[in-house]
């Protein structure tokens, strides 16, 4: 009731011989132009920076964490898990996924020509030689991806403390990444040699298990399996 008979007597101590109708009207198209001035610089900066489209998927709005400065970032979260789990975790666990992926790629294709000694180890069809390894090499294999896991797993403690780079662990015996420009640039390269890797491991695998033949012995005669 204050506010309300406050605006009327503001209005009608106008000094000015006007109807109440124009009165109101004046009074209100000022009200809006102090809010619109007020908030359009809001509005407008909120905008520009959560209207960002995706590179990898130009038709979606790339979720607010990926904001393009990490190195490999193209807005690509379809499922926004950006948005509740740390960026640095997500890009540690990227690299790990992609290392192994490039390892296996390579193992699908030397698992044909290479093996190791034994009967154990001789057939050349990579998805059937899984069901071939031993009790014990199976123990050898988790014994050393626990290790491994133990070890990352204090990596990623200093990396999400702010003290370690995702992904590093000093491994560059060639020296390539001597300097910051070029270590990005190889940086970029792994992501995305890394990122092809997944998708052809996960290829390689389907295509093996729908034939009884090899990823290599398959590109002979380029016949499908079905």
């Amino acid at each position: 009731m204050l506010t309300k008979s406050a605006f009327f007597v503001n209005v009608y101590a106008l000094p000015l011989k006007l109807s109440t109708q124009w009165s109101f009207a004046c009074v209100s198209r000022l009200l809006h132009k102090r809010v619109v001035s007020k908030t359009a610089p809001i509005v407008a900066s909120s905008s520009s920076t959560s209207q960002r489209q995706s590179q990898a998927i130009p038709f979606l709005k790339a979720p607010p964490s990926l904001d393009g400065t990490m190195i490999g970032d193209v807005g690509f979260d379809p499922l926004g898990f950006s948005n509740i789990i740390d960026l640095r975790y997500l890009r540690e666990s990227e690299l790990k996924h992609c290392r192994i992926a490039m390892l296996a790629v390579v193992g699908f294709i030397v698992q044909e020509f290479i093996h190791l000694p034994g009967d154990f180890f001789s057939n050349p069809h990579p998805m059937q030689a899984i069901g071939q390894v031993p009790i014990s090499g199976w123990i050898q294999i988790f014994l050393l991806v626990a290790i491994l896991e133990m070890i990352d797993i204090a990596a990623i403690k200093e990396t999400l403390q702010g003290n370690r780079e995702p992904g590093y662990f000093g491994f560059d015996p060639l020296g390539f990444a001597k300097d910051k420009q070029a270590h990005d640039r190889y940086l970029l390269s792994e992501l995305k040699n890394g990122r092809l890797a997944m998708i052809a491991s996960i290829a390689f695998m389907i295509q093996s298990s729908l034939s009884s033949e090899g990823i290599v012995a398959q590109l002979t005669h380029f016949k499908l399996p079905f």
